[in-house]
């Protein structure tokens, strides 16, 4: 059920992104929902999960090791992530640094899946809902902006495939490492998350006035997060099985 979840939620981005890409309103605004939500998770999830092992070490510096990772990979996606896609006119980032950023993105991302106790666990939840307007914007980029003629070619195609099977392939590749490993992981993602949905956040506004609807939005997404975390039973971490 969570490889599925993880791949629907590529198929289904990339699906509305397809029929309502030209509409970037809705794609930045979908991101900052995302990011509010990632953010949240991040904070009232990921962190107090990686802070409550026993006998982790120095688990800082691998969260400072997530946020520096997203910053190079964010040189070979030119800020994919969070809703630069104006910025791909340039045919040189495809196919492969594109491919290789959102690849190596999503697959660090599942790799902590393989030690998650709860199938529908906030953390997963965190990365289908963060999914879901990255892939909306890949949609887009691909069906219809100038890529358009690309978006029946095989490199087209083979990007949304790997994107869609990286975090399932992280999460079967978790299965292998030591448990114990668990923290370390799990810290560089919550660098990632907290790069991504600060980047979005806090991005300066246009001439620096108010933007109430993003704030709005962020709000939603925090109120979503933290819903599910009221409802969420929360595993005693530092006891692996």
């Amino acid at each position: 059920m969570t490889v599925l979840l993880l791949i629907l939620s590529v198929v289904v981005g990339v699906f509305l992104g397809k029929h309502f890409g030209k509409k970037e309103k809705l794609a930045k605004n979908l991101l900052i929902l995302s990011a509010g939500f990632l953010i949240t998770i991040c904070l009232n999830e990921v962190f107090p999960q990686v802070y409550a092992y026993e006998g982790s070490y120095n688990l800082g510096i691998f969260v400072i090791a997530g946020v520096l990772l997203q910053m190079i990979l964010e040189a070979l996606t030119k800020g994919f992530e969070h809703g630069h896609f104006h910025h791909h006119n340039d045919h040189s980032i495809l196919p492969v640094a594109l491919m290789v950023g959102l690849f190596v993105h999503a697959f660090i991302e599942g790799i902590p899946l393989a030690n998650e106790e709860h199938e529908f666990s906030p953390y997963l939840l965190g990365i289908v809902f963060h999914n879901l307007p990255i892939s909306f914007i890949l949609g887009a980029f691909l069906f219809n902006g100038k890529e358009k003629s690309r978006s029946s070619s095989f490199p087209a195609l083979l990007i949304i495939a790997l994107f869609a099977l990286a975090s399932p392939m992280g999460m079967l590749l978790g299965n292998y490492f030591n448990p114990d490993l668990q923290p370390y992981f799990l810290a560089i993602v919550g660098g990632i998350f907290l790069h991504i949905s600060s980047v979005i956040i806090f991005e300066s506004n246009k001439n620096h006035n108010i933007d109430w609807v993003k704030i709005g939005l962020v709000i939603l997404g925090v109120a979503l997060a933290l819903v599910l975390h009221l409802f969420h039973e929360h595993p005693h971490a530092g006891h692996i099985h």
